[in-house]
């Protein structure tokens, strides 16, 4: 399966890469674009040029770079295949050296017909670099309107004019709305012109209101009513997707709404903008009302997203859904008829109403709205800057910070809005109110969509323990927040262009130390060396199962030819995913030799015992079962790898060994050629026993031991007399040295028993007791020494004499 999901990945691959591989770019028309360049470097540098102009002028600018990109790769297989049949020619010759003079001829014809072929994609070089910088041109100078729109200063929304100019406009636009309203009204009055409108009309009112009121109800109990029938762990990702319904329906009902009342046909130029400003409005109430129900829901489903308690919850609840009600308002005016309503300039989409709205007038409408956006926002943050991380949930502890953080940000950044807005600085206001409420409520939606990660792996693994903390959803929690930064750059002001110019940039990749590194590069790099890597690990295991047990090499030589095969089949697929991505090798020459100078100072330990582990699984000194002795510790070996071997002691401990002390250092190996091993036992019997008697009955018990071999024969010696004791030595050969304790503790057993059978005395110590009392005195003190007390003594064996 993983094989064919890394084929058809490279498949994508090669088609979304080189979508031109089946013909050659065609050639763009330099004069023309000569033209185009030379004008467009004239209005971009003159500061009479209307933004919109510019706009225009940067898409057609972009959209000629896009050929001369693929214009960069024309030529491209005759220009391959001269460069090898002029390396097929050999080195050109040193300066000063000649050579043959048909060789130097075709040499030089080769590089012309090479010169001529690079030409178009050097003019294609040359174009691209012109008109990259004249795109960096436009958009540093629509980047420098922007912030001079931003803190363009306009009247203060404090002085008392400005609200008497506030009332008067919006009794002049109330009034003209109604006007107009009635104008069409009696304009489309009569039955002939509203009978063929009526039942889309009252078919699309009809189901809007029936999706708006008793749908919207049904809809936002049903996913409590669906948990109760769902299993525990699939409780949660069944209920989150089911309350996605708490947006689209009560989004469908508006659009139905709208289309009721575009039908009708009654509503003009004053009230069009409006009914287009609503499924933006829509999709602020409903989806802040889906997202505060989610965050800061009365009774959590399965488990609590955020640790607040009930009070805190319901305030944050109806907080959120203030804000969002203050922000469609200021969504639909935006739209509408206020002039002063962000950064971007309004388009000619949003100018259709006849009325020039006094600035005065705008600018306490925005202040109204930011002042009310502010105070629901500060205490909103009063809120999240008291989150705290449960004590027994590690793994949430990141979000609870993050959103205490956001809190407590909040109230600076609300308190500032007010402020600047307050000067007439009403764009700052904006900017700063606006923004950053859609900030908090996509963090909010980034942590439910990590939770419904969570969920759905609990759901696949049908609730195993671990599954919502396990590495995959982590990973894909990481990937969705990397997503989500052009979103956060979309809220804060950029634009569409911006962030194509972004990914532009980021197509285009960076140049470390003579290589260029390209996602495209670095995608193909990882799809080969995966594939590379999932074949090498094919044949490991073909050999390790099939072909290496019908062979007669040991376990340790079948292991040493599976490593062998792992480490040449890691090393071609690198170089096949380095040649693949477009990096050439040599250009890896300084690198490598950066990295040889580290490797020789801090890493000569891990290459010593690289290299000792490569030794250790060629010579095959000792093997994996074997029973060594090697650093002051013994045990059986279990793994070798190339850094270390792994020893188990006969305490059942785990013993990590390097494989430089193996190398370097003596190592006993007590199995390797064979599991035979000699065992000496050393026994001694007291003075006046038979010493012959006492050979024959040693050499009687050990030849009794299964273990012990015929050839060589076991034998006993008699080592030496001491003063207290006569010594004996038995010396066998067994066939499992691993056994070797077993046999010595039996054959000890086996002479207690028949010595005290035939009475064969054992050795003892006779040692001196001294009383307190009687302790040694000088000479002054008493002549005679005191007699020792005898230590109690055991009853010696009768020995017959």
């Amino acid at each position: 399966m993983i094989r064919a999901f890394l084929a058809v990945l490279l498949t994508v691959l090669s088609l979304c890469l080189s979508p031109a591989w089946s013909q050659e770019p065609a050639l763009p028309d330099y004069d023309r674009w000569d033209r185009v360049a030379t004008q467009a470097e004239q209005l971009a540098a003159s500061p009479d040029t209307a933004t919109a102009q510019l706009e225009t002028i940067r898409a057609d600018i972009v959209d000629w770079r896009a050929r001369f990109q693929a214009a960069q790769g024309v030529n491209g297989e005759a220009i391959t295949r001269l460069e090898s049949q002029i390396a097929a020619l050999g080195p050109a010759p040193a300066e000063g050296a000649t050579e043959a003079e048909d060789v130097a001829a075709r040499r030089a014809d080769l590089q012309k017909q090479l010169s001529e072929l690079q030409a178009p994609r050097l003019a294609a070089v040359e174009a691209f670099s012109r008109a990259d910088a004249l795109v960096r041109q436009i958009d540093s100078s629509l980047g420098q309107r922007a912030a001079t729109q931003m803190v363009q200063q306009s009247t203060s929304p404090l002085i008392p004019g400005n609200w008497l100019i506030a009332a008067s406009e919006t009794t002049r636009l109330v009034g003209g709305i109604a006007e107009n309203t009635a104008q069409r009204i009696a304009e489309r009055a009569t039955w002939s012109e509203l009978r063929p409108r009526l039942p889309y009309v009252l078919g699309y009112l009809v189901t809007a209101i029936l999706l708006l009121t008793l749908g919207r109800q049904w809809v936002e109990t049903l996913p409590r009513r669906i948990s109760a029938r769902t299993s525990a762990y699939s409780r949660a990702a069944v209920s989150f997707a089911v309350s996605l319904l708490q947006i689209a329906l009560p989004m469908g009902g508006i659009y139905l709404l709208i289309n009721a009342l575009t039908a009708t046909g009654i509503f003009g130029p004053w009230t069009r903008p409006f009914l287009e400003a609503l499924p933006g409005a829509g999709v602020i109430l409903f989806g802040s009302s889906w997202l505060a129900r989610q965050l800061f829901p009365n009774q959590s489903i399965n488990y609590d997203t955020l640790n607040m308690g009930a009070h805190d919850r319901q305030r944050a609840r109806w907080l959120a859904h203030a804000i969002a009600v203050v922000f469609a308002v200021h969504y639909v005016a935006s739209r509408a008829f206020l002039p002063l309503s962000g950064l971007i300039e309004r388009s000619s989409s949003l100018q259709r109403i006849p009325l020039d709205f006094a600035e005065g007038a705008a600018v306490v409408y925005n202040f109204v709205l930011i002042v009310l956006a502010a105070a629901l926002l500060f205490k909103l943050g009063n809120i999240l800057r008291r989150l705290k991380p449960w004590a027994d949930k590690a793994s949430s502890a990141y979000r609870h910070r993050v959103l205490a953080f956001a809190g407590m940000l909040t109230r600076p950044i609300a308190i500032v809005a007010v402020g600047v807005t307050a000067a007439g600085f009403v764009n700052l206001g904006n900017v700063a109110v606006w923004p950053w409420a859609q900030t908090l409520a996509l963090l909010g939606l980034l942590v439910l969509l990590q939770d419904f990660i969570a969920d759905v792996f609990d759901m696949l693994k049908r609730g195993q323990e671990g599954a919502r903390d396990g590495l995959a959803p982590l990973l894909i929690g990481f990937a969705l927040i990397l997503l989500s930064v052009p979103v956060f750059m979309l809220i804060w002001g950029a634009s569409i262009n911006e962030l194509a110019e972004y990914w532009v940039r980021f197509r285009q990749g960076v140049t470390l130390g003579g290589v260029r590194l390209s996602p495209g590069a670095v995608l193909m790099f990882i799809v080969v060396f995966a594939i590379g890597y999932s074949i090498t690990r094919g044949v490991q295991g073909a050999m390790r199962n099939s072909v290496l047990p019908k062979t007669k090499l040991d376990a340790g030589g079948q292991n040493a030819v599976v490593s062998g095969i792992g480490y040449v089949g890691i090393v071609l697929a690198a170089m096949m995913a380095i040649s693949s991505a477009g990096i050439s090798l040599s250009s890896l020459a300084i690198v490598a030799g950066a990295l040889s100078v580290g490797i020789g100072f801090g890493l000569q330990n891990i290459v010593s015992n690289f290299v000792s582990g490569i030794i250790l699984l060629i010579e095959r000194p000792i093997g994996v079962g074997d029973w060594i002795s090697a650093g002051g510790q013994q045990g059986i070996v279990k793994r070798i790898s190339v850094r270390s071997t792994q020893v188990e002691t006969f305490d059942k401990q785990q013993v990590i060994v390097p494989n430089s002390d193996l190398i370097s250092q003596p190592v006993t190996n007590w199995t390797r050629q064979s599991k035979t091993g000699r065992i000496i036992i050393p026994i001694g019997v007291s003075y006046g026993s038979d010493t012959r008697k006492v050979h024959r009955i040693l050499k009687e018990i050990i030849e009794d031991q299964p273990l012990v071999t015929i050839d060589p024969a076991p034998s006993v010696l008699f080592r030496g007399i001491t003063v207290d004791s006569l010594n004996f030595e038995i010396r066998a050969v067994i066939s499992d040295i691993g056994s070797g304790l077993g046999v010595t503790s039996e054959v000890y057993h086996q002479i207690v028993e028949r010595f005290l059978r035939e009475g064969i005395g054992m050795p003892f110590t006779t040692r001196d007791v001294w009383k307190e009392g009687d302790l040694p005195q000088s000479d002054d003190e008493q002549e005679t020494p005191p007699t020792p007390a005898r230590a109690a003594q055991p009853d010696l064996p009768d020995d017959g004499k």
